[in-house]
């Protein structure tokens, strides 16, 4: 461990917060930051107890999602210790104090081939879509403006895939739908096991949606590799949320997001993979 449990990485403001409600000894185990955003993520120990600490620059809105997840969405999660706990936040600060969920990161892994661990992943995922659904009239035009709007922005999508996938969003006639509390980025990265349980971590993402949208990453990356995965995931889960109709634009407008975000952060992999999920969204039209 290391005195410096700051990592030199929050304002003064940001580690006082920390400091009246973890106290003065703490010590920074590691930096669990990714560096492709200003989001600073540290596990920090106190006493005998450890955290995590999120904090983010004015500009950030996850931490926002993530406090609100946690306030108003995790109950059920908490229920079974499927998650971490809120210990403290301050939305106008962008920092927030959580427990820390114990276990290993998931992704690359032995256990992120592991069938058995995607049954369970699916059934934490379902304890998280249990919570407080309603339906919306709005979402699904919200979302379609939205893809197109992401369009104009600087991507290095071919024009003839941008012609595409326009036409297609274009011509997809919106209707009410049902959303729940979703994650945003439910995947291997976002899970952590402790050798028994799996456990979410990160709602940075977090907002309504409908189910299957949290089941976008999964179909582009570990699914696309080994259908058992998605089998023992849709078992755990106890069916496939996935409406014929709409999966495809859920898809088109999840490959959009992708290739476009990853591109402004520089992270090429990412973009590359979001240029694949276009090219298989397509096919699906």
């Amino acid at each position: 461990m290391t005195t410096d449990w700051t990592a030199g990485k929050l304002s003064r403001g940001q580690r006082d917060f920390v400091r009246a409600h973890l106290g003065d000894e703490i010590e920074l185990v590691s930096d669990m930051s990714w560096g492709l955003v200003d989001t600073r993520v540290l596990h920090v120990q106190a006493g005998a107890e450890h955290f995590v600490v999120k904090a983010a620059g004015p500009d950030d809105h996850h931490i926002g999602r993530e406090i609100t997840a946690h306030e108003s969405a995790t109950g059920a999660l908490l229920s079974q210790d499927l998650c971490a706990r809120l210990v403290a936040a301050d939305r106008e600060s962008n920092i927030l104090i959580t427990t820390f969920a114990p276990g290993t990161l998931v992704e690359g892994t032995a256990a992120e081939r592991s069938p058995e661990l995607y049954a369970q992943a699916g059934a934490v995922l379902r304890a998280f879509h249990g919570e407080n659904g309603r339906l919306d009239d709005e979402h699904e035009s919200r979302e379609t403006d939205r893809a197109l709007e992401r369009l104009a922005q600087a991507h290095r999508i071919a024009d003839d895939v941008v012609d595409r996938v326009r036409e297609t969003l274009s011509g997809y006639s919106p209707r009410p739908i049902l959303v729940v509390p979703t994650h945003g980025d439910w995947q291997p990265r976002n899970w952590v096991f402790d050798g028994h349980q799996v456990r979410a971590i990160d709602f940075g993402r977090f907002a309504y949606r409908p189910a299957a949208s949290d089941l976008c990453r999964l179909a582009a990356q570990q699914w696309r590799a080994d259908p058992r995965l998605e089998d023992a995931f849709l078992s755990g889960y106890g069916g496939d949320p996935r409406d014929p109709e709409v999966w495809p634009i859920d898809v088109l407008r999840e490959a959009v997001g992708t290739a476009v975000w990853a591109y402004q952060v520089g992270d090429e992999p990412f973009e590359k993979q979001g240029h694949r999920m276009l090219q298989d969204a397509l096919r699906q039209f």
